[in-house]
């Protein structure tokens, strides 16, 4: 109970505390469920969740937080294999269902979870070390890992996020994001039951469920706000929210302006990473430049290091590997001890593997991936997503990805593509060179009908076509 401090009280706990959907439930209706949960699973090793947009998947995420018993959310898109890899990696022998049937040939017992039940979470001592949640990653380097993370990492940050959103019971957070996510369980579902906000998850995140939710702080990814801004009237239904809170993937420079210009208030964008958690933002009291994500949440530190492992300078210009320290990191990778070594430093501190450049004044930009962003061209190093906001402030462009491929005389080329109507290859090279330092202009554009993206809207740079 002590992660989620403001389930178990009654101070302003209301019919409709919190809201999956179409399913309205008190905190203590929550409380009784996730209870009767809890007793069910007593004593398993851990605990998978099929982790729907459903009200079931929060009782069963917390009734595996009362009982001790780490939960493993798998996605509901999961394919076969996917799932399976999850649930025998994680060593869940029993899996979590609203509906029992979902997957009749999973590799484990479906226990249903019933938002009828009622009962007492059994007694037990809540260790703050002890895993709380086993998240798994995308798996594009090989098989998804099992990310540990324990009570007390969750705890840390999201009492950071509270004080530098300044986030209070009297708020009403509304989102649709996943439930298998550190954005939309751990900040959009954990955070509401830690800090005692009211909560609306609108099933899907679609505009017009974002402007009849009435809310006073709201997330989404980029894609969601892309979305948002092109429904004009469901945008400026959101005028009178507190804030809103963009994250996961870098948020387009022009979706930043729309937003500012049809709710009257600029996003707060911030970065973080399964293995991190939330570990930088811009702060609700604070500066929000587009582009930025702003400067570490309490009890995080962080450090741009160059490729010959010398600190890299705070200009505003020199891009660096961006490292992570502190309260809110990992406990390794479960059952990988050197995957575990390989991704932290000698010192112990986490390698993201993002390119990050940080202004004299601590506020740091994120430019991309280690492995796909980073373009060295001609003895420049490049990062591609600065390119790509350049692309996206051209009026024709919709969406941009850029890559950098191999080139005989350069070492590597920019190349970009987009979604476009009415520009050719020429204008958008020229139109970047005139924004951005002549190098960093693409030398080949392609166009798209959509880019690849995952189900938190990320452009999958590996699905994109190959040069010929």
């Amino acid at each position: 109970m002590e992660l989620l401090t403001a389930l178990g009280s009654s101070d302003g706990d209301a019919p409709d505390a919190v809201r999956v959907d179409d399913h309205a439930l008190s905190r203590e209706e929550l409380l009784g469920a996730a209870g009767a949960v809890a007793r069910r699973i007593a004593g398993a090793p851990a605990v998978a969740v099929h982790a729907a947009p459903v009200a079931g998947t929060l009782a069963a995420v917390v009734g595996g937080l009362l009982g001790g018993v780490p939960v493993v959310p798998v996605p509901p898109d999961a394919g076969r294999a996917e799932r399976d890899h999850i649930l025998r990696d994680s060593g869940a022998r029993l899996l979590l269902a609203a509906d029992p049937q979902v997957w009749p040939d999973a590799c484990c017992e479906t226990v249903p979870v019933r938002l009828d039940e009622r009962a007492d979470a059994p007694a037990g001592e809540e260790r703050p070390e002890a895993p709380a949640l086993i998240l798994y990653t995308s798996g594009t380097t090989g098989a998804p890992k099992g990310v540990l993370l324990s009570r007390r990492a969750i705890a840390a940050d999201l009492d950071a996020l509270a004080a530098a959103w300044a986030w209070t019971p009297e708020d009403t957070l509304v989102h649709g994001l996943p439930l298998f996510h550190v954005h939309g369980l751990v900040l959009g579902a954990l955070g509401a039951l830690r800090v005692g906000s009211r909560l609306v998850h609108t099933g899907r995140p679609a505009p017009a469920a974002y402007a009849a939710a009435a809310g006073s702080l709201y997330f989404g990814v980029p894609t969601v706000w892309s979305r948002v801004v092109q429904d004009a009237s469901a945008a400026k239904e959101l005028a009178g929210a507190r804030l809103l809170v963009s994250g996961s993937a870098p948020l387009p420079a022009p979706v930043f302006r729309d937003l500012e210009a049809l709710t009257g208030q600029r996003p707060v964008e911030r970065y973080g990473m399964t293995e991190t958690l939330i570990t930088v933002s811009t702060r609700a009291n604070g500066e929000r430049r587009a582009g930025s994500v702003g400067l570490p949440v309490a009890g995080v530190s962080t450090r741009l290091v160059g490729e010959d492992g010398e600190p890299a300078p705070y200009d505003g210009a020199t891009v660096g590997e961006l490292q992570v320290g502190g309260a809110t990191l990992f406990d390794g990778y479960l059952g990988r001890p050197q995957a575990t070594q390989a991704a932290l430093t000698a010192d112990g501190w986490f390698r993201t593997g993002d390119m990050a450049v940080i202004e004299p004044d601590g506020m740091h930009r994120i430019v991309g991936r280690a492995s796909t962003d980073l373009i060295k061209s001609g003895g420049y190093r490049i990062g591609a997503g600065e390119v790509e906001n350049a692309l996206l402030d051209h009026p024709a462009v919709r969406e941009a990805a850029v890559v950098g491929a191999p080139h005989p005389d350069l070492g590597q080329q920019v190349v970009a593509f987009v979604v476009a109507d009415g520009v050719s290859e020429r204008d958008l090279i020229d139109f970047v060179a005139g924004h951005l330092s002549v190098h960093k202009r693409p030398r080949v554009v392609r166009f798209l009908d959509a880019l690849p993206r995952n189900a938190m809207g990320k452009p999958q740079k590996k699905l994109l076509p190959r040069l010929d």
